[in-house]
C-alpha cells in the first residue's frame, strides 16, 4: 500500500452536498480533499430542476438554512460564472381549495421580509408570459426562488473551489475503506483530522450497518428537458400549480389541505399513486425542465414509464402555455430520503460524520446545512 496523504478534511462525493461540504470547510483555511467515483458527480445533484426553492421550506429553521443556501449559490454563479436566475416562483392555483390554500399560507406566515404575495390573475400577468389564463383564480408569488442549470453548476463548482481554496478534487477515486482517522481511495492510503460521508444514494457501500438500522430509503424521479425556446423566449418565474401544494412540508399546516388532498386523490388517483407534483423551470440555455414523480423504494424500478411523463405534460399545460412543448431528454434521478426528516447527519465513529438524506431538498438546503456543521452550529432539534 503507498504511503499515507494527510488533510485536514476527507469527503466522499462530489455532489452537491460534497461540493458545499468542501467549500464549507475549504473558506475556513483547512485543507480538504473530495472523492468521487467518476469522472464528476452524475447522480441526483444533476438530474433535477435546478430549483433553489425556499418557498417550500417551512417558516424557522429550514426557510432560514434555504436563505443562506441561496446567498451562497448566488455568491458562487458570481465567481465561478455559471447561469443563476432570480425570477422567483408562481403557484398557480384553478380551483377554490388550492386558493384556499395559498391564501391560510399567507395569512399564517407573516413574511417580515415580504417575499411573498397573493396575486390576481391580472397582477400574474404582469409577472409572466408563460401562464394558462383559462380558469385561473390567481396565484402565489414568491420572490425568493433561484434557478441554476445544475448540470453547469455541478461541473463549473469543484473548478472553482480548486483554484480558490486549493481543494484537492480526486476524481476517478473510489473510497473502498473507512477506519478513522484514515480512509482507502484508489489504492491510496489517505489520513484526515475529519471524515464526511456524502454518499447520497449509494448508502449501502460505506457503513452499511449504520444505514440498515435506519428507515432510509430511495426516491425515483422522473423527469423532462425541451428544446431550446424560440426566439429565445424567456419563462420568467418558474412555474407550478396546485399539486406542488400537497408536496412541500410548507403548506401542510393549511387548514384546506386536507381537503384538497381529498379531492385531488378522487379526481385524478394517479396523482398521489406515482407522486406527481408539476412544476417547470428554464435553464440558462433556453431549455425547459420539466417534472415530476415520486417512487418509493430501496430498489427502485430501472425502466421509466411513458405514461407517468404524459400524465405530467397533460397537467402541465392546464396551467403552463409555451411555445414549444418538443422533449429533447428525458431521465430519472435517485435520491435518498427518509420519512418525517429534511437530513441525517450521524458519527459512526471518532470523527467521521455521514450527512445524508436530504431528500428531494438538495439544491435548497446542502449549502446552508453545510456552514452550519462546519461552525459547529448544527443541531437536529
Amino acid at each position: 500500500m503507498a504511503q499515507d496523504y494527510v488533510a485536514d478534511v476527507l469527503i466522499v462525493g462530489a455532489g452537491i452536498v460534497g461540493i458545499a461540504t468542501a467549500l464549507a470547510y475549504g473558506k475556513r483555511g483547512l485543507k480538504v480533499v473530495v472523492f468521487e467515483r467518476n469522472p464528476q458527480a452524475v447522480g441526483a445533484s444533476i438530474r433535477n430542476f435546478g430549483m433553489v426553492w425556499p418557498i417550500g421550506q417551512p417558516e424557522g429553521k429550514l426557510y432560514n438554512r434555504a436563505l443562506k443556501s441561496r446567498e451562497i449559490w448566488l455568491n458562487l454563479a458570481k465567481k465561478a460564472d455559471f447561469y443563476a436566475s432570480q425570477d422567483g416562483s408562481l403557484h398557480l392555483v384553478y380551483h377554490q381549495d388550492e386558493l384556499a390554500v395559498i391564501e391560510e399560507y399567507i395569512a399564517s406566515r407573516q413574511d417580515s421580509q415580504n417575499s411573498t404575495q397573493l396575486l390576481t390573475p391580472q397582477q400574474v400577468n404582469d409577472k409572466s408570459q408563460a401562464v394558462n389564463f383559462n380558469g385561473l383564480l390567481g396565484a402565489l408569488w414568491s420572490s425568493t426562488e433561484v434557478i441554476v442549470d445544475p448540470r453547469e453548476a455541478i461541473q463549473k463548482i469543484p473548478q472553482y473551489l480548486a483554484t480558490a481554496y486549493n481543494i484537492n478534487f480526486q476524481f476517478e477515486t473510489v473510497v473502498t475503506e473507512i477506519s478513522s482517522p484514515k480512509l482507502i481511495a484508489g489504492g491510496k492510503v489517505w489520513q484526515g483530522n475529519k471524515i464526511i460521508v456524502c454518499s447520497g444514494a449509494d448508502f449501502e457501500t460505506l457503513y452499511p450497518e449504520v444505514f440498515a438500522k435506519i428507515d432510509i430509503t430511495k426516491v425515483k424521479l422522473q423527469m423532462m428537458r425541451t428544446i431550446a425556446q424560440p426566439h429565445q423566449w424567456k419563462l420568467g418565474p418558474a412555474l407550478c400549480g396546485g399539486l406542488t401544494l400537497t408536496h412541500y412540508y410548507s403548506f401542510a399546516q393549511c387548514p384546506s389541505l386536507p381537503h384538497l388532498r381529498e379531492r385531488i386523490a378522487k379526481e385524478t388517483p394517479h396523482f398521489p399513486q406515482w407522486g406527481i407534483h408539476v412544476m417547470m423551470s428554464q435553464n440558462g440555455l433556453g431549455e425547459l425542465i420539466i417534472g415530476d414523480t415520486h417512487e418509493y423504494g430501496l430498489n427502485p424500478d430501472p425502466f421509466d414509464k411513458v405514461e407517468l411523463n404524459q400524465y405530467i405534460l397533460n397537467y402541465l399545460q392546464t396551467f403552463a402555455d409555451v411555445p414549444a412543448l418538443e422533449i429533447a431528454e428525458t431521465w430519472h434521478g435517485i435520491y435518498a430520503k427518509i420519512p418525517q426528516k429534511t437530513e441525517l447527519v450521524l458519527h459512526p465513529e471518532p470523527e467521521v460524520s455521514i450527512i445524508n438524506g436530504l431528500g428531494g431538498a438538495g439544491m435548497t438546503l446542502s449549502f446552508g446545512l453545510a456552514e452550519e456543521i462546519a461552525a459547529g452550529h448544527y443541531t437536529d432539534k
